[in-house]
């Protein structure tokens, strides 16, 4: 019959018994159990006794106040923001419009072309914002003819205006006679020759400027403004600023006006 040997003992893995004689580990008998490492597990929370649960909780509080303060910010800038505002002309006049090209000695070569023109104009500015006023400073007008100028931008005094309301201004565009002609192209004053005589008149009126809305407390900052209006006008009569009344110039059709910001 075979003999069974047991393992060599290892003196870390026993315990002493009585008379130096050592026992066996219950381990030691297991196959495959020598030279093994054991280890140990330890499973639980955190060592603070639930605090990373506190900090979820702020966070949580923290994120919520911010969805808040987001949604109320949005909900303000959608009551509270301003439209732009509309630009319209209402009537017209002409004062003065004629040929002011001087005439040069003989062999001098053509002389620039030059208008003498001068217009008035109602010009209504509204404010289609129910909750903000609107302040207009830096304002001047002038008219334009196939995009040329026919007079110099004309300085207009700021203006206020309450929210939900329409301010008007009729400023004289133009010096006529009384100042110094408007340098033209040649193409432009044969072409505004032509539609004089068929008594139709197209212009562009230019509104330029800067607008600012307010509200309560709050006051938005400066915006640059451009309001134009394409009309055309049934010239019956032409002024020459010497007297005589305003002619006036019925505006024909619907005039079609655009303000960017």
């Amino acid at each position: 019959m075979a003999e069974h040997h047991l393992p060599p003992e290892h003196a870390d893995h026993h315990h002493h018994q009585k008379g130096g004689r050592k026992g066996v580990h219950a381990d030691d008998l297991k196959p495959g159990s020598r030279g093994r490492p054991r280890y140990s597990y330890y499973y639980g929370g955190y060592g603070d006794g639930g605090g990373g649960g506190a900090v979820r909780a702020l966070c949580f509080a923290v994120l919520v106040l911010l969805l808040a303060a987001g949604i109320t910010l949005l909900v303000l800038y959608v009551v509270y923001r301003p439209s732009h505002p509309t630009f319209a002309v209402t009537s017209a006049a002409v004062l003065a419009l004629y040929n002011a090209t001087a005439s040069n000695a003989a062999g001098a070569g053509p002389a620039p072309t030059a208008l003498a023109a001068s217009f008035q104009f109602t010009l209504v500015l509204g404010n289609p914002s129910g909750r903000c006023a609107a302040r207009y400073d830096r304002l001047a007008a002038y008219v334009a003819y196939r995009g040329e100028a026919l007079t110099a931008p004309t300085p207009m005094p700021p203006l206020a205006q309450d929210a939900g309301t329409a301010v008007e201004a009729a400023p004289v565009l133009g010096a006529g006679v009384a100042g110094p002609p408007v340098p033209v192209s040649p193409g432009a004053a044969a072409a505004l020759a032509t539609d004089v005589a068929d008594s139709v008149l197209p212009l562009r009126v230019v509104l330029l400027g800067r607008v600012r809305f307010v509200n309560g407390p709050f006051h938005r900052g400066w915006h640059s403004l451009y309001a134009r209006c394409d009309l055309l006008l049934g010239v019956r009569k032409i002024g020459n600023g010497a007297g005589g009344g305003v002619p006036q110039a019925p505006i024909l059709g619907d005039p079609n006006c655009n303000v960017d910001m």
